[in-house]
C-alpha cells in the first residue's frame, strides 16, 4: 500500500471512527441528559410545580442536552485549540527539550543525525528533535501534519540503543508521519478531552459540596445538597464512562497502527534487526517503555512502545504485546530478551557510512525519466536507496553549510545565500538591494557562506532547506516576516521571477508558519484549469523556446484522461498559488495522476535535469507530496 493509499484509508478510517466517536457522545449526551433532568425533577422543583410537571419533560431534557453539549463542545475546542501550535505543545507538556539547535553530547548528535538522514531519504522537512529526561525507552512523533511534526526521544533510547536500532525506532515514527496517525490522534485526544470534562466537572461539585463547612439541618437545606450530591456523582459516573468507552475506542485503532508502523520501518531501513531489536531491549530494559512524565497517560497511543501501565492492560493497551510485535518481525524469535547495557561511543556511528560507492567527483546533472516515476512510487515509502541517498548528501554538503542550518541566525543567511544568483554581476545587484534591510552581524553571515554555497551542486538547495527548517522556526513572528521581505528582495531583484525561487519561497513560509493543508475533496478532471495552469509554468520553466514548451505541456497533458485547456504562453505567479491551494485539495488517490503527467512534462526530452528534478521535487513538496531524491540508478 502506496503513501496516496494509506491517505486515502486514513480517511475513511477517520470517517468511521469520528461517526463511532460521535456515536458515543450522543450516547453519553443522552444519559447524562436524562439523568440530570431526572434529578431535577426529584430534587430541583418545589412540590407543587413536580406535581405538575411530567417526569420526562422534553423541554428539560433539551436544555440539559444543549449544556452538555456545549461542555463537551468547548473542552474539546480548548484541547484542540492548544494542539494547533503542533507538536511542540505534546513535547513540552512532557518535559522534552529541543535539540536541534544545540545537541549537548554523542547519543544527542547521532539521534540528530538518524532524524535527518530519515527526513532527506523521504523528502521532508526535518522535524524538530526533542529529547525526554526519562531512562525508559520510548520516543513518539505528534503534530496536525508533517509541517509542525516533532520527534520525541527518551534520553534510555538515546544511550541503550544502537545506532541501527535507533534508526528502526525512528522510521517507525516517520511512518505515523506519513499515514496520516499524527492527526487522528492529535484529534482523539482533544475529543477525549472534550467528554472527559464532563466527569471532571462533576468531581468539582462533588468536592465543593462535601467541602462545605457549614452544614444547615431544615429540610431545604439537606435536598439542596442531595440535589448537588446526585448532580455531581451523575456528571462522574456519565463522564468517567464516556472517557472509558471512547479509551477502548483509541486502543483498538492504536494497536493496528503501530503493526503497520512497525512494517514500514523493516521496509525503510531493510533491516529486521534494527526495529526488532529495539523492542528486545524494551523487554530486558528494566524501566521497559513506561514513562514517568506526569501527563504521559494523555498521549498514551502516540508512543513507540506502552508509556503507561493500566489495571485493565488487556482492553485499554494502545500497544500490541511486545511479543507479538517482535514476532511479526521476527518469526523465529527464540523469546529471550537480552541484557541492556549502555550503547557505545562509536565517532563513526555518529555519521553513518553508506553501503555504497562514494558518488564521483562531478554531481549528478541529469537523470532518467525512470528516476522520477521511481521517486513517484516511493512518496511515503522510500527504501534503503533513498536512505543512503540522504546520507551520501549529508557527508557531501559543506560543513559550514550543514553548522549554518542549525543556527537560527546562520540559517536566515542559508537561505539568501541559496536565492543568490550564480553570475556575479547580478549576485551583486542582488546583495545591493538586500544588504539594507539586514543587520550587520546577518550580513556577515551571508558573506561568510557565500563560498561555501558555489561548492553545492544543483539539486540540493531542497536539502539545505530541509536541514534549515527547525532553526527557523525558532524565529519569532516580526523576525520571520522580516526574512521573507528579505527573500522576496532578492527573487525580484533581476526583474523576473523563477519559478523556483518562488516554490522555495513557499516552502520556507509553509513549513514555518505551518499553514494548515487542504481537506482532500476534489477529482482532477473538476481542476482541470488549474492543471493547465500548472502544467504550462513547468513546461516554461523548463524550456526557453514557446514552442518547445508547448511540446512539452502537450507530452504531460497526455498522462490525463480527459480533456486539459489549452496551453498558457503567459501567466502570473498570484494564479499560480491559488491554482497549487486548489490542487492540495485533491483527493489522496487523484494526487499520483497529477504528478506523473508533471514528471512527463519536465522530461518529454527523454531526461530530468537536476534543476528540473529540484523543482519538480519543490512543486510536489507544496501539493504535500513529498518525493525521496531522485536516485542515478534505478532500483526494481
Amino acid at each position: 500500500m502506496n503513501f496516496f493509499e494509506h491517505q486515502d484509508r486514513a480517511r475513511r478510517h477517520t470517517g468511521r471512527l469520528v461517526l463511532l466517536m460521535a456515536l458515543a457522545v450522543i450516547s453519553l449526551i443522552a444519559l447524562t441528559s436524562l439523568s440530570l433532568a431526572l434529578i431535577w425533577h426529584f430534587y430541583g422543583e418545589s412540590e407543587s410545580r413536580r406535581s405538575l410537571t411530567p417526569i420526562l419533560n422534553p423541554s428539560l431534557i433539551g436544555t440539559v442536552a444543549v449544556v452538555v453539549i456545549g461542555v463537551v463542545l468547548v473542552g474539546s475546542l480548548y484541547k484542540r485549540v492548544q494542539l494547533n501550535a503542533g507538536g511542540k505543545v505534546v513535547a513540552e507538556s512532557l518535559g522534552g527539550r529541543l535539540i536541534n539547535l544545540s545537541p549537548q553530547d554523542f547519543y544527542e548528535k547521532r539521534l540528530l543525525n538518524v532524524v535527518e538522514e530519515m527526513a532527506l531519504a523521504s523528502g521532508t522537512p526535518v522535524p524538530s528533535v526533542y529529547v525526554l529526561e526519562d531512562d525508559s525507552i520510548n520516543a513518539f512523533a505528534a503534530g496536525l501534519s508533517p509541517k509542525d511534526a516533532v520527534i520525541g526521544v527518551t534520553q534510555g533510547a538515546m544511550s541503550l540503543l544502537d545506532r541501527d536500532e535507533l534508526q528502526g525506532v525512528i522510521a517507525h515514527e516517520f511512518s505515523h508521519i506519513y499515514n496520516g496517525d499524527m492527526r487522528l490522534n492529535m484529534r482523539l485526544i482533544a475529543l477525549l478531552h472534550g467528554i472527559l470534562l464532563i466527569g471532571l466537572i462533576g468531581s468539582w461539585v462533588l468536592r465543593s459540596d462535601t467541602g462545605s463547612s457549614r452544614r444547615s439541618s431544615s429540610s431545604n437545606d439537606n435536598k439542596g445538597e442531595l440535589f448537588k450530591l446526585a448532580v455531581g456523582l451523575t456528571l462522574l459516573i456519565l463522564g468517567y464512562a464516556g472517557t472509558f468507552f471512547g479509551n477502548l475506542i483509541k486502543a483498538a485503532v492504536s494497536r493496528q497502527r503501530e503493526f503497520l508502523a512497525d512494517a514500514s520501518a523493516v521496509q525503510f531501513t531493510r533491516n529486521p534487526d534494527s526495529i526488532g531489536g529495539a523492542l528486545k531491549k524494551i523487554g530486558g530494559h528494566a524501566a521497559g517503555s513506561q514513562l514517568r512524565a506526569a501527563n504521559a497517560a494523555e498521549f498514551s497511543h502516540l508512543y513507540f512502545g506502552a508509556g503507561i501501565k493500566s489495571a485493565l492492560d488487556g482492553m485499554f493497551a494502545t500497544h500490541p504485546p511486545l511479543a507479538e510485535r517482535i514476532r511479526r518481525i521476527e518469526p523465529g524469535w527464540d523469546g529471550q530478551f537480552p541484557q541492556v547495557k549502555r550503547s557505545s561511543r562509536n565517532p563513526e556511528d555518529l555519521v553513518a557510512a553508506p553501503s555504497q560507492p562514494a558518488r564521483p567527483g562531478k554531481p549528478q546533472e541529469a537523470f532518467a525519466g525512470a528516476a522520477v516515476a521511481q521517486s513517484i512510487a516511493a512518496i511515503g515509502d522510500p527504501g534503503l536507496a533513498h536512505l543512503q541517498e540522504a546520507q551520501l548528501t549529508l557527508q557531501a554538503l559543506p560543513d559550514a553549510l550543514v553548522q549554518a542550518a542549525h543556527d537560527k541566525e546562520a540559517a536566515q543567511a542559508l537561505v539568501y545565500g541559496l536565492l543568490l544568483d550564480a553570475v556575479d554581476v547580478l549576485q551583486q545587484q542582488q546583495l545591493d538591494l538586500l544588504r539594507p534591510h539586514l543587520q550587520p552581524a546577518l550580513a556577515e553571515r551571508l558573506d561568510a557562506l557565500r563560498a561555501p554555497l558555489r561548492e553545492v551542486p544543483q539539486g540540493q538547495r531542497l536539502a539545505l532547506i530541509d536541514l534549515a527548517i527547525p532553526a527557523l522556526k525558532q524565529l519569532g513572528k516580526e523576525e520571520f516576516a522580516a526574512m521573507k521581505r528579505g527573500m522576496a528582495v532578492l527573487i525580484r531583484a533581476d526583474d523576473r521571477v523563477e519559478l523556483l525561487e518562488w516554490t522555495l519561497l513557499r516552502i520556507v513560509e509553509r513549513n514555518v508558519e505551518g499553514l494548515r493543508s487542504v481537506a482532500g475533496k476534489y477529482r482532477l478532471e473538476a481542476l482541470a484549469e488549474e492543471v493547465s495552469l500548472l502544467l504550462s509554468f513547468l513546461a516554461r520553466a523548463g524550456q526557453g523556446d514557446p514552442k518547445l514548451a508547448g511540446q512539452a505541456f502537450a507530452y504531460g497533458c497526455a498522462e490525463l484522461a480527459f480533456v486539459v485547456p489549452a496551453f498558457k504562453s503567459d501567466g502570473d505567479l498570484k494564479a499560480l498559488e491559488a491554482a497549487l491551494q486548489r490542487l492540495t485539495g485533491l483527493l489522496p488517490l487523484q494526487k499520483p495522476q497529477l504528478l506523473k503527467a508533471m514528471a512527463r512534462c519536465i522530461g518529454h526530452d527523454g531526461q530530468v535535469t537536476a534543476a528540473e528534478a529540484e523543482l519538480m521535487r519543490a512543486v510536489a513538496d507544496i501539493l504535500d507530496c513529498p518525493m525521496p531524491p531522485l536516485l542515478t540508478e534505478i532500483h526494481s
